[in-house]
């Protein structure tokens, strides 16, 4: 029996006004006895405190779809000191796999769905449909059809009901956030609960979704290594999501092959995430192993353009500003900037040097010279002087915050680098970063065969057609 999304605001709101009050009376009860432990038992209580409301937000969530769970999702990547060193990498995985743990929904339930929005049956518009979802996520399923005129093509259809679901968790996420406040204390979560709300109602259109991939398409459309599926815009609504169905091996099975191919393939996604943010000025909030299919020619197909952001050219020009700053060692306008985006709330209260080495260390992966490696071991370690209590930065990291602006540009770096440790990829991601922060892929190409390939791509584009896109 597939499970029932409870769509009705009392019964959504029930359950994040239950969550929340129960776990308030508990950290009252918590903080009041904690005044009659030893400083050592009264960490331990706060610990288990934490690790409590960490697993309660983790098991509510998971409950819905919609908004509750995508909320959850962007969640993970946020890092939240309180919880206890030793679990907070569980926590943080259980949360991020609330998108890939999305329970199916029975096919006549999304086939009222699909008839509905196309109108008529769904033999009408297509010569074959199999009701096995082939993909499943937090707001709707993937099939595979045929058309009558042969084109063999990927829909993806919203759950029933989860529309009214996310309008009623996004009126309750204030709810959640003063608990969110409290396992991350330096977290703006006004600012991230706007930006959430924001794009998460942009993601729940698929129209709004079939424009951004339009777009997408036509900004990489005769690019040599990456593919995105055309959109059936005639047969796409507000619910239905029809593209063009692309074959290939999923993210697992390439994780297996020899290191010159994954890092050939690991460029690629970098290329293609970074390339998107700073010539088309999109940040794209899902750099997900399952968006990414590799075809039999070598190619990568990427999915899901549902979680997006238009940024501001200003915006994005400060940003790189940042990024060029540190390569010249110029630690002032690092400071400078990062008070003018807003990162730093006062920007007096902190050390001009020490905010400068934050940053090159959290982005050492990236700003040192030459190959490296990408291992899970990588990954930790910068993560750790991200965001870890032993991490020398900690307790100015406690009182930074994140624009909104940036949000999606944080989360799809952080995303991306954890995807690159699990395909274990290696590059000289230095002479990435300057392209991009530089000429765009122009002034530093001809470091490796993949960036003389998208070279001449860029060089081979006619000025209307960059227009264009």
């Amino acid at each position: 029996m597939s499970p029932k999304i409870p769509t009705s605001r009392i019964g959504r709101t029930a359950k994040f006004g239950g969550l929340v009050a129960g776990q308030s009376a508990r950290w009252v009860g918590t903080n009041t006895a904690n005044r009659f432990r030893t400083d050592e038992k009264a960490d331990e209580k706060l610990s288990e405190r934490a690790m409590d409301t960490a697993n309660e937000i983790v098991a509510q969530l998971g409950q819905m779809k919609g908004a509750a769970m995508k909320i959850g999702q962007v969640l993970s990547t946020i890092d939240f000191e309180l919880v206890p060193e030793g679990e907070r990498d569980a926590f943080k995985a259980k949360l991020a796999q609330l998108r890939d743990d999305a329970p199916k929904v029975d096919f006549p339930k999304m086939r009222k769905v699909l008839e509905s929005d196309l109108g008529g049956k769904v033999g009408e518009h297509f010569a074959t449909f199999d009701e096995t979802p082939v993909a499943a996520a937090s707001i709707g399923q993937v099939y595979r059809a045929t058309t009558h005129d042969g084109r063999d093509v990927a829909v993806k259809v919203q759950y029933p009901g989860v529309a009214e679901a996310v309008e009623t968790d996004l009126r309750n996420a204030n709810l959640l956030f003063p608990l969110v406040k409290r396992l991350a204390p330096g977290l703006d979560v006004k600012a991230i609960a706007g930006e959430l709300k924001e794009r998460i109602g942009e993601e729940l259109d698929y129209e709004i979704e079939a424009q951004h991939q339009r777009q997408v398409a036509r900004a990489f459309r005769g690019h040599p290594f990456v593919v995105v599926p055309k959109v059936d815009t005639a047969m796409s609504t507000r619910r239905v999501l029809v593209s063009e169905f692309v074959d290939g091996v999923g993210f697992a099975e390439i994780a297996t092959w020899e290191d010159a191919e994954r890092d050939r393939y690991g460029e690629i996604l970098y290329r293609f995430y970074f390339g998107l943010l700073h010539r088309e000025h999109l940040a794209c909030g899902d750099p997900h192993p399952g968006n990414v299919i590799f075809t039999p020619d070598g190619k990568v197909c990427f999915l899901d353009f549902g979680l997006m952001r238009k940024v501001p050219a200003a915006y994005l020009e400060s940003e790189r500003e940042i990024g060029r700053a540190l390569l010249r060692e110029d630690a002032e306008t690092v400071h400078h900037q990062l008070g003018l985006l807003g990162y730093l709330p006062d920007p007096a209260a902190f050390d001009v040097d020490a905010i400068y080495q934050q940053l090159c260390d959290t982005g050492s992966w990236y700003l040192t010279p030459g190959f490296l490696r990408i291992t899970p071991d990588v990954v930790r370690r910068v993560m750790e002087v991200a965001g870890s209590p032993r991490s020398p930065y900690f307790e100015a990291m406690r009182r930074q915050t994140v624009p909104p602006e940036a949000l999606l540009i944080r989360r799809m770096e952080s995303l991306l680098f954890a995807v690159l440790g699990e395909l274990r990829a290696g590059a000289d991601w230095n002479a990435l970063m300057r392209e991009s922060l530089y000429e765009q892929g122009v002034t530093l190409v001809g470091r490796t065969p993949v960036g003389d390939e998208e070279a001449a791509w860029l060089d081979g584009m006619q000025p209307s057609a960059r227009a264009a896109v």
